[in-house]
C-alpha cells in the first residue's frame, strides 16, 4: 500500500495545495462495465486497534489505501506497536506497547481512533485517549463507551479533553445499551475480551463490521459469540492466552452502494464485484423502488441496471439491518433527479444534511425540515457547478451529483473523500465516467 499522504498525519497536501486539488467530472456519461469494491474501512480500522490485544504479531489483509489507515498506523505508532502497510495488507507487531496515551493531534483527526481505549484499557489497566474528532455530521457522543467501561469496573473520567480510564481488574457483567452504537459495542467487546468472567452486551450493534471485529478477537485466541445479533457474547480469557491473529477485512458495502446509486443515476448499467449482497439488502430494496434492476449474478457480485426513470421514494435511515445513514447524502444526489417527491428522514445525526446547500448550487429543489428530514422535489436534471464537500460521504453524493449532471462539476474539500474511498475516480474513470483529479 502506497501512502498518498506524506508528513505525520498522512494527509493529502498544504492548506494552499488542497484548497486547489480538486475533482472535475463532465457528467451525463452513464457507468458501464466492471467494478471491484475495496475492504470496507470501518472494519479495517477497528481491527487494527484490537490487534493492541495481543502481544503478538497479526495480519489483517484486503484493507484499503486510505488516509484514516494511515492515521490509524500512526496512533498505534505512537503506542509502540510497529506496523507495516503493504498494499492491501497491514501488519501490526503489538509484542511491545511503550505508551498508553492517544494523543490529541492523532485522535482529533478521526472518530474511529477512539477504539483504542478498549484494548489498551484491557491490556495496559490503563488508558488515557483524547476525545474523538471525524467528520461534522453531528454529535456523536460517547456516554455509552464510559457507562459500559465503568460497569466493567473501570474508573472513567473526562478531564482537559482526555478520557481517562483505569483498571486493575475488569470483571465480566450485563451491559444494556440505550442504542446500538457501533463504538461502545466495539470498545466494550474490545475491553471484555481480557475481563474475568462473561460479559453480554445487549442491544449491541448488528452491524457486518462489529461481525467482523469479532471473527478478528476470536483468531486472536478471544472467546466472542452473537455478533451480528442484538446481544453478543464475550467469555473473558487470560492475557497469555492471546496470539497474533490473522483475517481478511470484509467488502465495504458503503462503497458498494455509492456505485450502486451512481450507477443508477446515471442510467448506467453496472457490475459490482468483490462484495456481499446480504449486506445491502436495505439499499437494494430502496434502489427497486427507485426503478433499478438489480441482480446477483455471483455471490459476490450485484448487477446494477437502470432501465427506467429514477422513481421517487422515502428514506429513514436506521442503525443496521436498516438503510445507512452514511448513504443518506449519496442517495439524496439521485434523488434529487427522480420523478416525484422525496422524503429523507435522518434520525442517526443531526447535522447530516450538509450537502443540501452544494446540491441547491447545482440546481436540487431541497426543503428541509429542522435538522431530521428532508423534502426532495425532483428535477429534471442536475447541473454542473462548483462544490465543495463538507464530510466523507457528502463528497461522494457531490460526485455522484457531477456523474448525473449536465455540464462540469468541480467538486472540493477531498481530504474528505480520500478518507473513505480507495482511488474512487480512478474506479469509476475505468467504467466510463469522464473524471479527473488535479
Amino acid at each position: 500500500m502506497t501512502a498518498r499522504i506524506s508528513g505525520i498525519d498522512h494527509s493529502a497536501k498544504s492548506t494552499h495545495a488542497e484548497s486547489e486539488e480538486r475533482i472535475i467530472i463532465r457528467g451525463g456519461k452513464a457507468l458501464n462495465g466492471t467494478v471491484r469494491v475495496a475492504g470496507a474501512k470501518n472494519s479495517a480500522l477497528k481491527m487494527m486497534a484490537a490487534a493492541l490485544l495481543a502481544e503478538d504479531v497479526s495480519i489483517i489483509r484486503n484493507v484499503p489505501d486510505l488516509t484514516d489507515v494511515h492515521m490509524m498506523a500512526s496512533v498505534i505508532r505512537h503506542l509502540g506497536a510497529k506496523v507495516t502497510i503493504t498494499r492491501n495488507e497491514v501488519i501490526i507487531d503489538a509484542r511491545h506497547l511503550t505508551d498508553f496515551e492517544a494523543p490529541y493531534e492523532l485522535v482529533s483527526q478521526f472518530r474511529a481512533s477512539f477504539v483504542v481505549l478498549g484494548p489498551l484499557l484491557a491490556r495496559c489497566k490503563q488508558a488515557k485517549v483524547s476525545l474523538p474528532g471525524g467528520c461534522a455530521i453531528g454529535e456523536r457522543r460517547i456516554d455509552l463507551h464510559e457507562r459500559g467501561l465503568k460497569q466493567l469496573g473501570a474508573e472513567v473520567g473526562i478531564d482537559h479533553g482526555y478520557v481517562h480510564a483505569t483498571a486493575e481488574k475488569l470483571i465480566g457483567t450485563r451491559i444494556y445499551l440505550d442504542r446500538p452504537s457501533n463504538g461502545a459495542t466495539e470498545n466494550i467487546m474490545l475491553a471484555a475480551t481480557l475481563a474475568e468472567g462473561q460479559t453480554i452486551i445487549e442491544n449491541a450493534a448488528q452491524d457486518p463490521e462489529i461481525v467482523n471485529l469479532a471473527d478478528f478477537v476470536n483468531s486472536l485466541g478471544g472467546q466472542v459469540s452473537g455478533a451480528g445479533t442484538y446481544q453478543i457474547v464475550i467469555n473473558g480469557v487470560n492475557q497469555k492466552d492471546l496470539h497474533g491473529g490473522f483475517i481478511d477485512t470484509i467488502p465495504d458495502r458503503l462503497e458498494a452502494g455509492t456505485f450502486m446509486l451512481a450507477a443508477l443515476g446515471t442510467g448506467g448499467d453496472l457490475t459490482i464485484e468483490g462484495v456481499n449482497p446480504d449486506h445491502l439488502t436495505a439499499v437494494m430494496s430502496k434502489m427497486a423502488e427507485m426503478g433499478a434492476d438489480i441482480s446477483v449474478p455471483a455471490p459476490d457480485t450485484l448487477r446494477v441496471r437502470a432501465l427506467t426513470q429514477v422513481r421517487a421514494t422515502d428514506i429513514t435511515t436506521v442503525p443496521y439491518p436498516g438503510f445507512p445513514t452514511d448513504l443518506q447524502a449519496p442517495i439524496m444526489s439521485v434523488l434529487a433527479a427522480a420523478d416525484g417527491t422525496s422524503i429523507v428522514t435522518e434520525t442517526i445525526y443531526e447535522n447530516r444534511f450538509m450537502q443540501v446547500a452544494e446540491l441547491r448550487r447545482m440546481g436540487a429543489e431541497i426543503a428541509l425540515t429542522g435538522n431530521s428530514a428532508a423534502v426532495v422535489k425532483g428535477v429534471p436534471k442536475l447541473m454542473g457547478a462548483e462544490v465543495k464537500s463538507s464530510d466523507l460521504r457528502a463528497a461522494a453524493a457531490l460526485v455522484i451529483a457531477g456523474l448525473t449532471a449536465d455540464g462540469v462539476t468541480e467538486v472540493t474539500g477531498l481530504s474528505h473523500l480520500d478518507r473513505g474511498y480507495d482511488r474512487l475516480e480512478e474506479k469509476l474513470q475505468a467504467v466510463g465516467a469522464d473524471i479527473y483529479r488535479r
